[in-house]
């Protein structure tokens, strides 16, 4: 039996993101299948949403692009999940209108598998200086976060992440405060969304080095929120508010204010429980309009991609979340019998509103770009899209909104 001491140093090793053993992250025998039902629900005809979005297709002929940044030049990075490529789409169009696509690298450390690989990008804040991009990868061992400078091999910073073949978040984007941030998935695994010691199932803040920063509500612990599921969406409003969009099991996927060191209710609860010991969602949809992978903030409106769902929700926030992000208050009906339920009393305006429904089908990745538009990706050469992928896809699309 191992002892006690080992135990408490494997502990510190998880929390500091230090290099862990290759035993402490592989996951084997998962008691939970793969998902198999990619059927989507239908559209609500009443909903409106395609009136505010105008969309255009900036590049084509991907392959499940899974994460996205941009360059101080204005172009975007992009990842694909399977083949490990990372690619510099822009700001140059080539002779069909589209943005030129240049593969800039391509990752041999990252292992494909279903829903792990090459996952998260996202530019260092000091770029022009540093030339430093940080990806988020599967292994055969774990999933990590490493250093990368064109031209050179990556430099892990966080490792010993737990991976499987689902649930293993993935992604990364940089705060207003300038530290890194990441969303891990629990690897099928429920019990570590709970658990402290382990990196699964949280949403992680760290310096360039992967360190703990000051203000982390966990001495010496990387982790900022947990009792997550699949946390795929990382975004900030204009008040330094965090926003995840989250994938639930099989009852409801979330949108959630990420607050420090509080606790989401994974795997105890799923979308809005109204119990006090977690915290709720500020909106919540069924899966088969849902399977929220990516959120944006644009103005006064949550962006939310969804996969199975096929379409984007135009979610109404008024700004006065932190007011009372405790209230019992919740609006769509019933959870026995509500497709959508959101809280007023926590910041949300109204009744999220779908667009795009089954236009582009599944949609993963949702990110501002540096000229006010949105980006977003599909996701339709995963294996999930109901009658396949078409000629074009995958896709990069740029979404301006008429009113926000």
């Amino acid at each position: 039996m191992r002892s006690a001491a080992a135990g408490v140093l494997l502990v510190a090793v998880l929390l500091t993101g230090c290099t862990t053993p290759k035993s402490v992250a592989r996951v084997t025998n998962s008691p939970y299948p793969d998902p198999t039902d990619f059927s989507h629900g239908p559209a609500d005809p009443s909903a409106g949403g395609d009136a505010q979005v105008e969309v255009s297709v900036l590049a084509r002929g991907l392959n499940v692009p899974w994460g996205v940044t941009f360059l101080p030049d204005g172009a975007g990075i992009v990842t694909e999940r399977g083949t490990g490529r990372i690619l510099k789409i822009g700001p140059d169009r080539d002779p069909t209108g589209d943005l030129t696509v240049t593969q800039v690298a391509r990752l041999t450390e990252s292992t494909a598998d279903n829903e792990g690989g090459l996952l998260g990008i996202a530019a260092s804040p000091d770029y022009k200086r540093d030339k430093t991009l940080y990806i988020y990868y599967t292994t055969d061992d774990d999933n990590r976060i490493a250093k990368l400078v064109l031209g050179q091999k990556p430099r892990p910073i966080v490792t010993g992440i737990p991976k499987s073949g689902i649930h293993n978040g993935g992604r990364l984007a940089f705060g207003p405060d300038g530290y890194l941030y990441a969303s891990t998935g629990e690897a099928s695994h429920t019990d570590s969304a709970q658990n402290l010691a382990s990196l699964g199932g949280k949403i992680l803040r760290m310096t360039t080095d992967g360190k703990p920063p000051p203000g982390n509500p966990f001495k010496n612990s990387l982790v900022y929120s947990y009792g997550h599921r699949n946390p795929e969406g990382l975004a900030w409003d204009a008040n330094g508010r965090m926003y995840s969009s989250e994938i639930g099991e099989a009852v409801w996927d979330e949108l959630n204010l990420i607050q420090p060191g509080r606790n989401y209710g994974w795997p105890a609860v799923e979308g809005i429980g109204g119990k006090e010991k977690y915290t709720d969602p500020i909106a919540a949809w069924r899966p088969e309009i849902g399977v929220s992978a990516g959120v944006a903030i644009l103005g006064s409106t949550a962006v939310i991609t969804c996969l199975r769902g096929q379409r984007i929700y135009l979610v109404p926030l008024d700004h006065t979340i932190t007011a009372d992000i405790n209230s019992p208050v919740v609006a769509g009906g019933p959870a026995a019998t509500a497709q959508i339920r959101w809280r007023p009393a926590a910041g949300v305006a109204g009744k999220p509103v779908e667009a795009l429904t089954t236009k582009y089908g599944r949609l993963r990745t949702a990110i501002n770009a540096p000229d006010g538009s949105l980006w977003i990706t599909t996701s339709n050469r995963d294996g999930r899209r109901p009658g396949g992928p078409t000629r074009d896809d995958d896709r990069v699309l740029r979404l301006t909104f008429r009113t926000r």
